[in-house]
């Protein structure tokens, strides 16, 4: 089967199967058998082997935190190792929570290795909408672990503090958001 032919079966951009073929990570066999013509081999009986693993992604804010940036990467990997789960990949970075942008994360989300994303907080993947890269993942027959899920477990609280966060930092700045947004659901409850 041709490489584009499989990509857009499998509902991938046939840019990123070739982009995976060039960098060695496309989880079928596949060769190369003219310039420009790649031929995937898949026996329509069998389906390829599970070879994933685990991917652990830790994230701080600010160069101010490198200090737990290293804690959240040890904590995580101490985790999978005591699981018993096979590491395919470490991703750390300094970036804000709010920025879609983030390199390192989107490289070990796109890492078809990686079938199960393991973070310590879910807003250490992002503020908002980690629902969608969940729903994403588990489309593609992947999942994401958060360790520490004891936030907040009121639904609409979580996401009034979300909203309140995201205004915050538009507002006066990222590295105040939180806690102005804190001050803010904290003088709402006063209010009741």
């Amino acid at each position: 089967m041709n490489l584009t032919e499989w990509a857009r079966a499998q509902g991938i951009a046939p840019r990123t199967a070739y982009r995976w073929f060039r960098e060695g990570m496309l989880p079928v066999p596949a060769e190369r058998v003219g310039p420009r013509t790649i031929l995937v081999n898949i026996d329509a009986n069998t389906s390829p082997p599970v070879t994933g693993g685990v991917g652990l992604y830790a994230r701080v804010s600010s160069h101010d935190h490198k200090a737990d940036l290293d804690r959240q990467t040890a904590r995580l990997s101490a985790w999978a190792t005591k699981a018993g789960h096979r590491i395919v990949r470490i991703e750390s970075e300094i970036a804000s929570g709010v920025n879609g942008r983030r390199s390192k994360a989107e490289r070990l989300l796109a890492d078809p290795k990686v079938t199960t994303v393991v973070v310590e907080h879910k807003d250490r993947l992002g503020r908002m909408n980690v629902e969608l890269i969940e729903a994403a993942l588990s489309a593609t027959g992947r999942r994401l672990v958060v360790l520490d899920d004891g936030e907040v477990d009121d639904d609409l609280v979580r996401d009034m503090a979300e909203v309140l966060t995201s205004l915050c930092e538009r507002l006066y700045g990222r590295r105040s958001a939180k806690r102005r947004a804190r001050k803010a659901l904290e003088a709402a409850a006063a209010d009741e």
